[in-house]
């Protein structure tokens, strides 16, 4: 018998936001001057204050395996945060440490999933979602929001998505790519589908700091009890702390949920980083002064990214209400012609405009729109003023 590879490992798609920025980095050592839009991590340097407390803490000999679902000091300090800042009441207990968001989500799933079962995915999502799901043996549905729902799925298509066969329903608010937020309106309407379902609901909340104007992002596990036992609320301290490498995110869930995920962790990856872990207690219980300078530089530069792109031709977007991503309809180009030649599809946009104009832009196939680019506005405002102009210039030569 010939030796082969796992099917299922073999399925997985690559990231086409990490190959994006990949491409870019490749140009930019060669000297290139690139600007990329891809990045899906804050250009801030990691706070001081969590920095300090990293370093101490290896000076402290702090540098052995702790608990694999994390230490009981920094789940404190998370049931704390989400008391304060998510109304959610958990114990520690109920709380699971990990190597960062996505490995949380790898946790929830491969603790809540048997094979076949299904889980409800809103269109625009984050791209790692599906394969995520698929690694656990479940089986993304896709529902699609339009940009007329300010890319929000309703209650209504939740409910009508629904099979015997559904497990869990995917909650990303402030949502990657679009940045839109769920109103508490909207919220209480999905709750009574998924208590009416009995189904979890899988609230990401990453984004849950970067919000703007005057908006609200309300944590569902926050509305009542029936939906609190469904809800698996998930999070970290990278976007919000500017700690994308240091790789810790964590969940509150039921005691029962978090006991499966920490078994399933102990034997896939030990615990958390022990130093990271002192790092984020840090992040969590000391100044926040920070994540609100990064929070109103983030502001700044969302309201004049979406002001340029207002006024280029062909593309358009919704202002952003959290996170910082522009989710850009590029819907009117695919027909022009460029140099003589059709541009086609989105993929085939970004390739131009990275190969001819050196700005990398994510195609938005692999987050259920083939129409669509995402712009990252984690990058110096300066960046922006330039890419932006490389892409007008790109516009204005489209016939």
């Amino acid at each position: 018998m010939a030796l082969t590879l796992s099917k299922k490992a073999q399925a997985v798609k690559p990231s086409s936001t990490l190959s994006i920025t990949a491409k870019a980095k490749e140009l930019r050592e060669k000297g290139i001057d690139v600007v990329g839009f891809g990045a899906g991590e804050p250009d801030f340097n990691t706070p001081d204050n969590i920095c300090e407390a990293a370093i101490r803490a290896i000076q402290n000999g702090f540098t052995k395996y702790t608990p694999a679902s994390g230490t009981l000091e920094l789940k404190k300090a998370v049931c704390d945060k989400f008391e304060k800042f998510n109304g959610i009441s958990y114990q520690p207990d109920q709380i699971v440490i990990s190597n960062g968001g996505k490995h949380s989500l790898t946790n929830i799933f491969q603790a809540i999933l048997n094979p076949g079962d299904e889980v409800i995915i809103p269109a625009p999502y984050w791209l790692s979602y599906p394969e995520i799901v698929k690694l656990a043996d479940g089986v993304p549905v896709f529902i699609r929001a339009e940009k007329e729902q300010n890319y929000k799925v309703t209650a209504e298509q939740i409910d009508a998505a629904c099979t015997g066969k559904t497990k869990a329903f995917i909650l990303n608010s402030p949502n990657n790519p679009s940045g839109m937020i769920y109103t508490r309106e909207e919220l209480e309407a999905i709750a009574k589908v998924a208590v009416k379902r009995d189904i979890y609901v899988v609230s990401d909340e990453i984004y849950e700091n970067l919000v703007y104007d005057k908006e609200k992002q309300v944590s569902i596990a926050s509305l009542n009890d029936e939906i609190y036992r469904r809800t698996i609320t998930c999070s970290g301290l990278a976007k919000s702390y500017s700690m994308t490498g240091w790789r810790i995110g964590y969940t509150g869930s039921s005691k029962e949920i978090a006991k499966v995920m920490g078994s399933v962790q102990s034997h896939q990856t030990s615990n958390p980083n022990s130093i990271a872990q002192k790092a984020a207690y840090e992040a969590l219980t000391g100044s926040q002064d920070s994540v609100c300078a990064m929070n109103q530089e983030f502001n700044n530069r969302r309201d004049y990214m979406y002001e340029r792109v207002s006024e280029i031709k062909y593309i358009s977007a919704l202002k952003p209400q959290g996170a910082f991503y522009l989710f850009v309809d590029i819907s009117e180009i695919l027909d022009k012609e460029y140099k003589g030649a059709k541009v086609g599809d989105v993929t085939n946009l970004a390739k131009l405009l990275i190969e001819e104009y050196n700005v990398a832009v994510i195609p938005c196939v692999d987050f259920g729109f083939c129409d669509h680019i995402r712009l990252s506005y984690a990058i110096s405002m300066d960046q922006i003023k330039k890419g932006l102009d490389r892409i007008e210039d790109f516009t204005n030569k489209l016939v």
